[in-house]
């Protein structure tokens, strides 16, 4: 069904705004960037901008909505390319080496906002620990699919090994930071293996 005339007329200008503050959140920073410039470079009106969203605030919880959505979608799509347990998460770490390797890679957006904005009883901070718990449960979830011990500890380590990635991606080599990341990602499923291998043999 097509949308009305008026529907796309008050779609478009969120979704330039919503753009335009993705692009330069992330490649700047959020502070750094004022209301003047979202509006001067989304070519909007600061009225429309407050039509759109109560304020900038709520302009960044959009920004990390987006990016949550876009990394749900990346990871079930790499889950969903093989039916074989430890291939999933291995095709979740190459979805993660393929971002640390994209041209314009400046880390994890989640990372980025949650350090400028410490305070945990913030809505942008929570919405960042909401992301990471997600993610944290996912790969948990798939690791425990792999051998028979408990995963929780792998999660986490898995998690590290992610967050480390995103933060050196950005500052070295991006192929020999994925190929450590790739690395990492096989030591933790061979000792899996190897768990359930030596409790098979008991």
């Amino acid at each position: 069904m097509s949308r009305s005339p008026r529907s796309r007329s008050t779609s478009e200008p969120r979704a330039r705004l919503l753009d335009t503050a993705t692009r330069i959140f992330y490649a700047e920073g959020i502070h750094s960037v004022g209301i003047d410039r979202l509006v001067a470079e989304a070519q909007v009106t600061r009225a429309t901008l407050y039509r759109h969203f109560t304020g900038k605030d709520e302009l960044v919880l959009a920004y990390l909505d987006q990016a949550d959505q876009g990394i749900r979608s990346q990871v079930a799509a790499a889950v969903a390319s093989t039916p074989v347990a430890a291939d999933r998460v291995r095709a979740v770490g190459r979805s993660l080496a393929d971002g640390i390797r994209s041209p314009g890679f400046r880390g994890c957006a989640f990372l980025n906002a949650v350090a400028e904005y410490p305070d945990p009883e913030h809505p942008i901070h929570r919405a960042v620990l909401a992301h990471r718990q997600w993610f944290l449960d996912t790969v948990t979830e798939l690791l425990a699919a792999v051998g028979d011990t408990p995963a929780d500890g792998d999660g986490r380590h898995l998690v590290m090994l992610r967050d480390g990635a995103m933060a050196a991606g950005c500052l070295f080599d991006p192929d020999l930071v994925s190929g450590t990341l790739l690395h990492g990602i096989e030591g933790i499923l061979r000792e899996r293996t190897a768990g359930s291998e030596q409790s098979d043999g008991k």
